[in-house]
């Protein structure tokens, strides 16, 4: 076993993380739906021999289109296009349970998979917007745990359609046998939420599935990644928080028999970088001055479910006028991480706007090259994190300035790669292949006397 080193994914979203990152003279508007812009940071993050980029996506228009950057492209399509433009960086994309069928996502995920040679991974989540709900022929937002209790099924599910075809099913035998059919299975799925028959029509891909991940931190949440995910994209803001997490995703994992070395546990941070300390400030304080605070008022508030108007900025909130978590059915975890973080710093509700606008409660860190490293290190020796979610507050010059400057700091303490030495996502994580559930293991022969 070699020595351990960081994982480093890229999420990329528009022209940055922070809510203001398009109002800035260097940022274009319309970058979000350039195929050329994605290009090119894709290209910029296989440079720096990061393990993937990774794009999120929700099925609905955000209410408020007046105020930053709403638009955005199918995820799996966009990676398609990604696959042809590099050669060795994975390719990670959301795509909902809640609004998806199991067929249809498993066949996109095989057929990523196939194009790009084995880099593909999944993000799953249960989509957590009412607005989305209402896309998909349902009035309200399913339940918390009734999105997750279809979650784990359509997980199993997914898994059983990658493995309808063995491995070495496809013969090609031009004398009349193009594959042999008792190694193409139906699965004759009948659960709670779906029923169906297979196979797949997409051969087993390269990884054999793609890299499974997971975003969310609420107890169902946890719940799936312990049992499916292999990397973990998660929102933590202090180090014991994030040990805390690291130590229960591990434990969850092992609960159901999984080695705690292949779930990843990924936390997001968003880097301000300047060459001194004085200009990353510099660069943080312009970002909040282009804060429209009208539509971070309304973010804020329907992440709360509270009513919040201007004159609402300076003063903090009172807990009893929050609801409890058990009454949320949106974003559980990401309530607590700002409900949590309000009380620690008693933050005025202006304060956690320009805390949120950077990252919506991912963690961010404004400094030198160096002090990036240093925190980055930090939480990878004490026990907090396999890797990072890297969340550039603008792109694509916060992903360039952490390429040029954080990577190669990190390469030198010997604490990443300085080249890729695989060539599938599995490779990167340092994950195996999974084995085929239907595959009948190869006969052993018999001993001659």
């Amino acid at each position: 076993m070699g020595e351990r080193k960081l994982h480093l994914n890229a999420f990329l979203m528009n022209v940055g993380h922070h809510e203001a990152a398009w109002r800035l003279p260097e940022s274009d508007p319309a970058a979000g739906i350039g195929v050329d812009h994605y290009v090119n940071l894709a290209r910029i993050a296989e440079r720096g021999t990061f393990d993937s980029v990774f794009l999120a996506d929700t099925p609905a228009l955000r209410a408020d289109v007046g105020q930053r950057p709403a638009t955005s492209l199918e995820p799996t399509v966009l990676l398609t296009a990604l696959a042809t433009a590099t050669s060795r960086i994975g390719l990670i994309a959301t795509a909902s349970t809640t609004y998806n069928e199991p067929y249809n996502l498993a066949r996109r995920f095989a057929s990523l998979d196939h194009v790009s040679g084995g880099r593909a991974g999944w993000n799953i989540v249960t989509n957590a917007v009412v607005e989305a709900a209402r896309n998909f022929n349902l009035d309200e937002l399913p339940s918390h745990h009734a999105r997750y209790r279809r979650a784990e099924e359509f997980v199993e599910v997914s898994q059983k359609l990658w493995d309808s075809w063995e491995d070495d099913a496809e013969v090609h035998d031009k004398s009349g046998v193009w594959a042999d059919d008792r190694k193409v299975h139906a699965i004759d799925h009948r659960g709670e939420h779906f029923t169906i028959r297979g196979p797949l029509n997409v051969p087993r891909s390269p990884q054999g599935y793609p890299l499974l991940v997971q975003a969310g931190s609420s107890e169902d949440g946890k719940a799936v990644a312990g049992r499916f995910a292999e990397a973990v994209f998660t929102a933590q803001q202090t180090l014991d928080e994030g040990k805390a997490f690291y130590a229960d995703l591990k434990e969850r994992a092992q609960q159901h028999g999984r080695d705690p070395g292949d779930i990843k546990i990924l936390p997001g941070i968003v880097p301000v970088i300047g060459s001194t300390e004085a200009e990353a400030r510099r660069l943080e304080s312009d970002l909040q001055d282009h804060i429209v605070h009208s539509y971070a008022l309304h973010r804020l508030a329907t992440l709360l479910d509270v009513e919040l108007t201007e004159e609402d900025l300076d003063r903090r909130l009172r807990p009893e006028e929050l609801p409890g978590e058990d009454q949320i059915e949106t974003a559980k975890s990401r309530y607590t991480l700002v409900v949590d973080l309000a009380k620690r710093e008693d933050l005025t509700v202006r304060e956690i706007i320009h805390r949120l606008g950077g990252g919506r409660g991912h963690r961010t860190f404004t400094g030198t090259p160096e002090q990036i490293a240093d925190t980055i290190e930090h939480w990878f020796t004490c026990g907090a994190a396999d890797g990072f979610n890297v969340m550039p507050a603008v792109l694509p010059s916060g992903l360039e300035s952490f390429v040029d400057h954080v990577v190669p700091i990190l390469r030198r303490r010997g604490l990443f790669r300085t080249e890729y030495t695989g060539r599938t996502l599995r490779d990167h994580y340092g994950l195996r292949r999974p084995a085929n559930q239907f595959a009948q293991p190869a006969a052993v022969p018999a001993q001659q006397s």
